[in-house]
């Protein structure tokens, strides 16, 4: 059936109007079935350059340091103290300050410091609490608590240095290694998180010895405070005495047998 002169002009207008309104492809050298499109290349481009810019990234999070000793320090080691010791006064202070032995530490206190009388509970008894004699009492109690602790700290400090020598000292080597087999991203993260946990464990360690300084400071403030109340007491007194006694010349046939100089 032939298509006569109206129906063919239809079908022309129909076909270009369908050429018009198709996307932004065409064929290739002539063969229809090779298409080119623009808004697919766009994309393909945008995709790649995505993934060269991962793929850098990786890489550059893989690449290890060449030169890792510019920033290497060096760990000090602490000496063990040794305390001379002739007549036995300062039985068992040289264990104390290099190990962790609380037994150590009272013994080496003990034998270090004035023994009190041995007729002193009696005589302290009778004295009223706030009385000088009691606070030096309270601070020889106080002291012989806090210091026996703290040769014990620095003892326990100077051991703990020497056992994490070994493990300060194999993390130091793999932090400053060039190699491949520490350098990936993970690895780096493992060791920085290795160091910050041995970092909390010396800060954990020298918080004791910060406790044992502050104890110490206490005893101290203590007897200071208590030499300058002994002195502004003894003031009072003598301006009591004087204001009861006369002192001048022309009573000097009295006796003052109760002055406190």
């Amino acid at each position: 059936m032939k298509l006569t002169l109206s129906k063919r002009r239809k079908w022309l207008i129909g076909g270009a109007a369908v050429l018009l309104t198709a996307t932004p492809s065409f064929a290739l050298f002539g063969i229809g079935d090779i298409v080119f499109d623009p808004t697919s290349y766009a994309s393909l481009v945008s995709q790649l350059t995505t993934l060269q810019t991962q793929y850098n990234m990786l890489k550059n999070n893989i690449t290890h340091f060449s030169a890792k000793q510019q920033w290497q320090t060096t760990l000090h080691a602490l000496e063990n103290v040794n305390v001379a010791n002739m007549f036995g006064e300062t039985a068992g202070m040289s264990i104390a300050l290099n190990t962790n032995s609380p037994g150590a530490s009272s013994t080496a206190w003990k034998a270090a410091t004035v023994t009190m009388n041995g007729s002193a509970p009696t005589y302290l008894a009778s004295q009223s609490l706030g009385s000088s004699r009691s606070s030096q009492l309270a601070m020889i109690e106080t002291a012989d608590s806090v210091s026996p602790d703290c040769l014990t700290a620095v003892g326990q400090y100077r051991a703990a240095r020497s056992e994490n020598a070994t493990a300060n000292s194999s993390l130091l080597s793999q932090q400053f290694d060039g190699g491949d087999s520490t350098n990936s991203e993970v690895q780096q993260l493992n060791l920085l998180n290795a160091a910050e946990a041995q970092r909390l464990s010396e800060m954990q360690s020298q918080g004791t010895l910060h406790a044992c300084l502050a104890s110490q400071m206490t005893v101290a403030n203590m007897e200071r405070r208590n030499a300058h109340v002994e002195d502004l007491n003894t003031a009072v007194f003598v301006q009591q005495q004087r204001s009861v006694n006369d002192t001048s010349a022309a009573n000097e046939s009295g006796t003052w047998d109760s002055y406190l100089p």
